[in-house]
């Protein structure tokens, strides 16, 4: 069985002090989510460390057949799944890209934080772009039950 969260929080692993700084937001407004950067137990059983200083560059040394990548695959996906809202933490690569249009094929309320690159058209896919955490924390804040 499956945890349910409010929001399943996406980004690039490069980028983890911004994510980690949004996920506080959520903890400390108590709004259940899942983020990958969070998910220490998923980490553990492929036997990377969330605290490794360069842990997106040892898990890109992976090959895409590596049975850790597919596990870490699967276990982000059920999360979601399971999850009521995505959030893109800009700026973001390629998989995180992809989550979102996962998200948004799967029915989800997507949103983003940040500031984009260029114009996409596809951008149109988030009901909501934050520019900045304060922003979001408001939107939270008067949102959520």
């Amino acid at each position: 069985m499956y945890k349910n969260y409010q929001f399943y929080i996406a980004g690039r692993a490069r980028n983890k002090e911004n994510i980690l700084n949004i996920c506080s937001i959520f903890e400390e407004l108590n709004i259940s989510y899942y983020c990958f950067l969070k998910n220490e137990a998923s980490h553990k059983k492929a036997g990377l460390n969330l605290n490794d200083a360069d842990l997106a560059g040892t898990f890109e040394s992976f090959g895409l057949g590596d049975p850790r990548v597919r596990m870490l695959f699967e276990s982000d996906l059920e999360g979601e799944r399971h999850s009521d809202n995505f959030l893109l933490v800009l700026p973001a690569g390629k998989s995180a890209h992809i989550e979102a249009g996962i998200a948004y094929g799967l029915g989800k309320k997507c949103y983003a934080i940040g500031e984009y690159d260029v114009t996409d058209s596809l951008y149109l896919i988030f009901d909501r772009i934050f520019k900045d955490e304060y922003e979001l924390k408001l939107f939270l804040t008067n949102n959520s039950n």
